[in-house]
């Protein structure tokens, strides 16, 4: 049957090439957007003035020597009207025209006896005809594979895609703006790096042929930003992909966007305060407001935003404090939380962040700064002054996941490569996505890099704020290839 449907509106394609009428022109004209059309329509109507709109024929109604048109574009959707005799091309139009097709339409405005407003065609022009029928109506894309796989069509048929990404833009300029704000400095780093670092998370692969080399899709956007504070920027953020071949769930793809920034002479507590100034920014420009829904209650992330101490929450739900535990306790506690992840070979900070991921970050609901884990956690973190045993790192943490991350920088150079070192170690027990030595950065390091706080957020937050999947709010995210 759909077959027939294609084949029947090739052959009206081919009719109107036979009539000298291309399906697919270079050059129309619009005189005004659709939406622009129905905000001015009493004065355009007054003037008797004709209007060029063009769009998708979303339905198509054929009653006797008139045809119906509902015709969209970005704007909105307004009801076109073709007569026998008034309308150029009637016949042509009558038998080539299908739902789907883009057009555009001049002609003027009236309203019908139900009050509908409407615009009457003189002239219409085949935009671009549709070979395949749109489905009928949003049920025919309910799956998610398919909706994932065609996302041009979910967006089509679905207006609340259409406003997912809407609110994407905004959540990425408000970002970028208040840091323009604030004297950041945009810039752009390399994809390709011959060693992937400033995460813990497993690469990707790729070879470049024209040197020969194989290099790895970044997994962070760290390490180049650091090296220009080396160079004596001081005040630097990117937004850009990073690359990380890991599982597919509700909160993580392969493939995403993350922004970043890097703040020379500032430590985290002078950046916890900037970071929740940018997040109220980011939540009021995207949503309008700051109290946003969660499983049936209400965040309002305006209040004062705990904080909390992750050695603190962790002993309080495990018994264990993390800066003290063996290796063999934390391996006994994973295991007694049937972690699935878990493995001898994993080092303390990992089996430590499992357990964190199991027991207490679920219990942060509301918007909280986590403050001062353990060293093995986080490889780059400056140690602190007061408790060498942790690093200066918070995370804002909501709704029960991390939504950003931000630190004091370790500059320390011969500091960061005992912790590569003991990174190493980890990787040639099998731990794939500990961190690898990187004697480059560590170069730069030595040349000295200044006390300097780093922050990060992915879109991830956007996910989580507008309480969608993560692959929802990307337009393709990464799928199987189809069969």
């Amino acid at each position: 049957m759909r077959e027939d449907l294609i084949r029947e509106r090739k052959e009206k394609k081919t009719h109107l090439e036979d009539e000298g009428v291309s399906a697919y022109p270079a050059r129309t004209k619009r005189t005004h957007t659709i939406g622009e059309v129905l905000s001015s329509f009493s004065t355009l109507q007054k003037g008797n003035k004709k209007v060029a709109i063009v769009g998708r024929i979303r339905s198509l109604r054929k009653q006797g020597k008139i045809i119906f048109l509902d015709i969209e574009d970005a704007t909105g959707s307004i009801q076109g009207i073709l007569l026998e005799g008034t309308t150029r091309n009637y016949a042509l139009h009558k038998k080539t025209l299908d739902g789907g097709d883009i057009i555009a339409l001049r002609g003027t405005l009236f309203t019908t006896k139900s009050k509908q407003k409407s615009i009457q065609g003189v002239t219409l022009q085949m935009l671009t005809k549709a070979l395949r029928p749109l489905p009928s109506q949003y049920y025919g894309l309910e799956d998610t594979e398919t909706r994932l796989r065609k996302r041009y069509l979910d967006a089509l048929m679905n207006p609340e895609v259409r406003y997912i990404f809407e609110k994407k833009d905004k959540f990425w300029n408000a970002g970028r703006s208040f840091l323009k704000d604030a004297g950041f400095l945009e810039v752009d780093t390399p994809i390709l790096e011959h060693i992937p670092g400033g995460a813990e998370a497993e690469p990707f692969v790729t070879h470049h042929n024209a040197l020969d080399t194989d290099f790895y899709l970044r997994i962070s956007l760290e390490i180049s930003l650091k090296k220009m504070l080396v160079g004596g920027f001081e005040k630097i953020f990117e937004i850009g992909r990073i690359f990380r071949n890991e599982g597919i769930d509700a909160e993580h793809l392969q493939d995403y966007t993350q922004l970043e920034f890097y703040w020379a002479y500032a430590d985290y507590n002078e950046l916890m305060t900037f970071a929740r100034k940018m997040y109220l920014h980011i939540i009021k420009e995207t949503f309008g407001t700051y109290i946003l829904p969660f499983e049936g209650k209400k965040i309002d992330w305006k209040k004062p935003w705990k904080t909390v101490s992750y050695c603190d929450a962790f002993k309080k739900e495990t018994g264990l404090d993390p800066r003290e535990a063996t290796h063999k306790e934390l391996l006994t506690k994973a295991r007694e939380l049937h972690i699935e992840q878990v493995a001898p070979s994993l080092g303390k900070g990992r089996l430590i962040d499992l357990i964190y991921k199991k027991t207490v970050r679920p219990k942060l609901i509301q918007p909280s700064f986590l403050i001062d884990p353990p060293v093995e956690i986080e490889p780059l973190a400056k140690r602190s002054e007061k408790d060498p045993r942790v690093v200066e790192r918070f995370q804002i943490v909501a709704y029960g996941t991390e939504l950003g991350k931000g630190f004091s920088e370790a500059n320390d150079p011969q500091d960061q490569r005992k912790r590569f070192e003991e990174q190493m170690r980890l990787r040639e027990k099998g731990d794939s996505e500990a961190q690898m030595l990187d004697e480059d950065f560590l170069e730069a390091l030595e040349y000295g890099m200044p006390p300097a706080a780093g922050f990060g957020f992915s879109e991830r937050l956007f996910s989580v704020l507008i309480q969608k999947p993560i692959r929802e709010t990307v337009f393709f995210p990464p799928m199987r290839k189809s069969v």
